[in-house]
């Protein structure tokens, strides 16, 4: 629990009972999920293969990659976003281990277990991302891939994600970021090269308010995403 932020957690446990609702605060993390799982499907072909999603929070993720034939453990420091993932789980069937356990512990207590990890919209969350991104590379295969996404640190950022998506769109809860804590994809990809991962792709995702549609694309001013492998 040394790299967690309690009010983080709260923040997220507080609306966990909403996690599932496409039209709740969630309804961006349903939106953009078909395209970070098509992504990381086109590079891992993760059926088949053991895959830990760090951060799973109710299990949107988690369950559509079990979905695609993945042995996935889902783990988060929220108990009642993994209660709502637990219920979940027993409504839709698809089978999702869940785990109550920081990345850095599982980390040590099963390194080189998963052919896949993915800790997608967390980074920006916590008080030391390396760390993190060092629990991805210990967690890993080798040969195997790390998926990591956050919010790029600029000015077009905090007007995107902060005052429009926030205080403008309502597109998420006021407070739900925190600028400061964003993350330029040259300092994650440092975080990456020190943890001893190669980058493989790094690709924007971009959204149209006019549209109401996410695509993805070489943009990464805002939301970004890197593809990343171990060394076999």
């Amino acid at each position: 629990m040394s790299n967690a932020d309690q009010l983080e957690i709260d923040k997220f446990s507080a609306l966990a009972h909403r996690w599932w609702d496409p039209n709740s605060e969630f309804k961006p993390l349903h939106e953009i999920n078909p395209l970070r799982l098509d992504w990381i499907d086109n590079h891992a072909r993760i059926a088949g293969k053991a895959v830990v999603d760090i951060g799973c929070g109710g299990g949107i993720l988690a369950e559509s990659m079990a979905q695609r034939g993945a042995r996935v453990t889902g783990i988060d420091l929220s108990e009642k976003a993994l209660k709502v993932a637990g219920l979940h789980k027993l409504e839709s069937g698809v089978a999702v281990d869940y785990r109550h356990i920081a990345a850095e512990d599982l980390a040590a207590e099963q390194p080189g277990a998963y052919d896949v990890v993915t800790c997608m919209e967390m980074l920006e969350h916590v008080p030391d991302p390396a760390s993190i991104v060092n629990a991805c590379r210990q967690l890993v295969k080798p040969g195997g891939w790390v998926f990591l996404s956050t919010l790029n640190r600029n000015p077009k950022s905090y007007l995107f994600a902060i005052i429009g998506a926030e205080y403008i769109l309502n597109m998420l809860p006021k407070s739900t970021h925190d600028w400061a804590k964003f993350i330029k994809p040259a300092e994650l990809a440092r975080h990456v090269r020190n943890a001893g991962l190669d980058a493989v792709e790094v690709m924007g995702m971009t959204y149209n308010p006019f549209t109401k549609v996410y695509t993805l694309e070489q943009d990464t001013d805002v939301n970004y995403m890197i593809a990343c492998r171990r060394e076999a």
